[in-house]
């Protein structure tokens, strides 16, 4: 599975972005994210049929995830971005069933990332 992440940049408080990740094969589909100085942490998840998908509380309610698989891509609309959305993000993968997935280590392979700055 190889996968390619795109459409970061920089925005102001407010603003939307989209990323979009292709991604091949079968797979479930998150997106984590990264500040300077913290954890890499979790935003966003799509199960491989597109039926289930789970949002961190940080989230919710901003970001939407969507999968077409005709397409073989993975996107995350995010809306009303925030300062603290500043992040580089990645999306993962992983083969298999199930519902979507929150942790870092459910996931076997992982983009290189992709810079979000949202300025106040």
């Amino acid at each position: 599975v190889q996968l390619q992440a795109s459409g970061g940049g920089l925005v102001q408080a407010g603003g939307s972005l989209r990323l979009s990740c292709a991604a091949s094969g079968r797979t479930n589909m998150g997106w984590f994210r990264q500040a300077p100085g913290k954890e890499r942490e979790f935003v966003a998840a799509i199960n491989w049929s597109a039926g289930s998908t789970a949002y961190a509380d940080s989230v919710k309610g901003r970001f939407t995830i969507a999968r077409d698989n005709a397409k073989d891509t993975v996107s995350l609309q995010m809306n009303s971005l925030k300062p603290e959305d500043t992040a580089v993000y990645y999306c993962a993968a992983t083969p298999g069933y199930g519902l979507a997935r929150r942790r870092l280590n459910e996931y076997d392979y992982w983009g290189q990332g992709t810079q979000v700055t949202v300025s106040s």
